[in-house]
């Protein structure tokens, strides 16, 4: 690891996806018409926009990078920062709020060294909140990826993290 806790080989995994976005852009070059799809495919390749990746876009593309920039931010599908392999909600709606919610996001930020919205150093784990994902009758509630765990108590959420990778 580095000294800012980032996983070196993490890093040079990433580097390797430069290849292949190379070959994604083989078929769309000077195609600004395609720069939504390219996002998507960028995206799907790195788990999110690296500055670098929307630099080689804009290039084969033909467009600005203001132009990238721009659709990027425009678009809440879109991301510009790493997340996790694993996506992490907490609900927050009202029921969940009243039945513990807050405290269950507050263990989970301290289990995994991370603040709603942000991701660990590995990777592994996004962790954010959501205002309700119509669990009421199970609050607290919180999503992993496409999993809904309801009655959560603060005593187990490292116990169903350690399911996912």
């Amino acid at each position: 690891m580095s000294s800012e806790g980032h996983c070196r080989c993490t890093q040079i995994e990433e580097e390797s996806l430069y290849t292949e976005l190379e070959k994604i852009l083989e078929g769309h070059k000077g195609r600004g018409k395609d720069l939504i799809i390219v996002l998507h495919k960028a995206q799907g390749l790195f788990g999110y926009l690296p500055r670098k990746a929307l630099e080689m876009i804009a290039l084969e593309l033909d467009v600005s990078i203001n132009e990238v920039l721009g659709v990027v931010t425009f678009y809440n599908f879109f991301s510009t920062q790493p997340t996790g392999r694993n996506s992490i909600k907490v609900c927050l709606g009202t029921a969940c709020y009243v039945r513990g919610g807050p405290g269950v996001l507050k263990q989970a930020e301290k289990d995994l060294g991370i603040k709603d919205g942000e991701t660990t150093g590995d990777r592994r784990f996004s962790l954010g909140v959501v205002r309700c994902i119509g669990a009421c009758g199970l609050a607290p509630a919180m999503i992993v990826n496409n999993d809904v765990y309801g009655r959560v108590k603060t005593t187990k959420i490292m116990e169903i993290l350690e399911k996912y990778e």
